[in-house]
């Protein structure tokens, strides 16, 4: 690791130890030139996921964009910001753990809409109503009736 003062190519770790998060390691480093002291952090890298929208463009995944959307079907609904960033990391570690590099939106919105599903019923007619692109109220009653009509199955 480079010394960020003197440039040499050589230091020692002193102390190494995991962010908060777990996603990262944290490392304390002296370079064995200057003696000075500086910080590093160790992180998996991961290929980018890429995205293909409906018009077949394609854009890197955007875990905020999804966030974002999230928030807008939670909005004014009993579901925290931790829960809905649990649920776009369980979205985004499926995505990173699947073998494809590209995946289509739908994909997306499917796993958005069956975790959603389990976490306020309210909320995940609005994402779909968006998602599957509802075009009127007839299109509404028919998945609030299947919602129904599952919920009453054993």
């Amino acid at each position: 690791m480079k010394c960020p003062y003197c440039g040499y190519d050589e230091s020692k770790v002193i102390d190494s130890r995991p962010t908060d998060e777990g996603e990262r390691i944290r490392r304390r480093r002296e370079c064995l030139k200057c003696g000075k002291r500086f910080t590093t952090y160790e992180v998996i890298e991961t290929v980018p996921i890429i995205v293909i929208k409906k018009d077949k463009s394609r854009e890197s995944f955007d875990r905020n964009k999804l966030l974002n959307g999230l928030l807008r079907a939670c909005e004014k609904r009993p579901v925290s910001i931790d829960t809905l960033e649990r649920l776009v990391d369980e979205i985004e570690g499926s995505l990173q753990n699947s073998l494809d590099r590209e995946v289509p939106s739908s994909l997306i919105g499917k796993y958005a809409m069956e975790k959603l599903k389990n976490i306020d019923e309210v909320a995940y007619v609005r994402f779909a109503s968006v998602y599957r692109e509802f075009k009127d109220i007839a299109t509404f009653k028919e998945e609030l009736d299947r919602m129904l009509k599952a919920r009453r199955a054993p």
